[in-house]
């Protein structure tokens, strides 16, 4: 599995929960963002990890400090070409397994 289908398989299991896909692979100068969704009144930050097996601390120790300030910056960037900034968070969703099976969805998982 890429991480485009990965991508893919978080976005449907969170538009379950009735988050709404903004956009996809947001991009620019300071990295990516998997995917922007809404929850509500709320923006979400997503970051989306696979992991096939559980070795060096498996998916979710793969979002390092220096990932998380990536992101962070990453975040601003997308909220300054926007005219209303609405209450913000960032969400990982773990996917393990060979497909992908196990999801974890952590929410609030790292801020300012």
């Amino acid at each position: 599995m890429n991480g485009h289908e990965a991508e893919k398989i978080a976005a449907a299991y969170l538009q379950q929960f009735s988050l709404i896909l903004i956009t996809q692979n947001y991009r620019c100068r300071f990295g990516e963002i998997d995917l922007i969704m809404q929850d509500h009144n709320t923006l979400v930050f997503v970051e989306v990890r696979m992991r096939t097996r559980e070795t060096f601390g498996g998916a979710a120790f793969s979002i390092t400090p220096t990932k998380q300030a990536k992101l962070l910056r990453t975040a601003r960037h997308y909220l300054a070409e926007i005219d209303n900034h609405p209450p913000c968070r960032f969400d990982v969703i773990l996917l393990s397994g060979i497909n992908g099976q196990k999801i974890d969805w952590i929410q609030n998982a790292f801020g300012e």
